[in-house]
């Protein structure tokens, strides 16, 4: 009777490790059943990349030829020599690049600041350039401090919703505030005289003189110099080994000043020479 019951007991046992077995097996699948990103772009050989039309330095397309340029581009290009992978382009925005991480149509998204929002969705890599902000002026102004601009007498644009916005309002909180839909508004704005200054980011306020001399020259507002990481976003995953590879270029690249060089060529495409490029404004 005894070795009865441990015959029994032994093969009850032996099923409860077998679907235990099983399970863990099922739950080990559940946990890594999505394909990483790394092992994805090593098993393809393809990289793909949010690209943003019209979005110089960083993104141009040729309308003719659908060939893509700019300072992202040539940075892509490099990344994907690391995998020999090819890349592929998916259209995006600023806006979408996000979502399209989330949803897995893209593996990187290049200049896009980790605000604690978009940090709750999507990962970061080290910054890619630490981004300074400034300002256009209207003619015969020209600010080299936030508190040049924060007074009750000027009229202070930016784009709503964007970090313009929000570094306005902290810096120049005296200032008359005036948001508008879209950056080319807020510039328009400011060419008609309806306003006085309008908040850019160093890149963006340089591309916009680059562009139309007239609006010149962009200033870097100091005291303080407020700047904020512009970094790469990638999907949020457990495994690292994409994100590690990605840090480790970045550092190697800005260390040598290589993204320094590639941003002042995108730079370049929108017709900025090197002496618009504030002395005080590094990548």
């Amino acid at each position: 009777m005894s070795n009865s019951v441990g015959r029994r007991g032994l093969g009850a046992v032996a099923a409860a490790a077998s679907v235990l077995s099983v399970a863990m097996i099922g739950s080990a699948k559940a946990d890594g059943g999505a394909e990483s990103t790394f092992d994805r772009v090593n098993r393809t050989k393809v990289l793909r990349i949010a690209a943003l039309g019209g979005e110089l330095p960083y993104f141009n397309k040729d309308i003719t030829t659908g060939a893509w340029s700019g300072a992202a581009i040539d940075m892509a290009l490099d990344i994907a020599k690391i995998f020999s992978a090819k890349l592929e382009y998916v259209e995006a925005t600023y806006g979408t690049s996000v979502l399209d991480l989330q949803s897995n149509k893209v593996d990187l998204a290049f200049a896009l600041n980790p605000t604690p929002q978009r940090a709750l969705a999507i990962g970061f890599t080290h910054p890619m350039i630490i981004h300074p902000f400034g300002c256009l002026a209207k003619k015969g102004f020209n600010p080299k401090t936030w508190a040049d601009i924060n007074k009750p007498n000027l009229k202070v644009a930016f784009d709503l919703g964007s970090l313009h916005e929000t570094v306005a309002k902290r810096f120049a909180p005296k200032a008359q505030h005036v948001g508008f839909t879209t950056r080319d508004q807020a510039i328009l704005a400011l060419q008609s005289g309806r306003v006085d200054v309008d908040i850019l980011a160093a890149i963006l306020g340089l591309s916009a003189v680059g562009k139309n001399p007239s609006l010149g020259p962009y200033h870097l507002l100091t005291e303080p110099l407020v700047a904020l990481p512009s970094c790469l976003g990638i999907q949020r995953e457990p495994d690292t080994r994409f994100r590690d590879v990605l840090n480790a270029w970045l550092d190697y690249n800005r260390g040598i000043g290589q993204i320094r060089e590639w941003l002042l060529d995108g730079l370049a495409q929108v017709g900025v020479k090197p002496d618009q490029v504030p002395s005080a404004l590094s990548f």
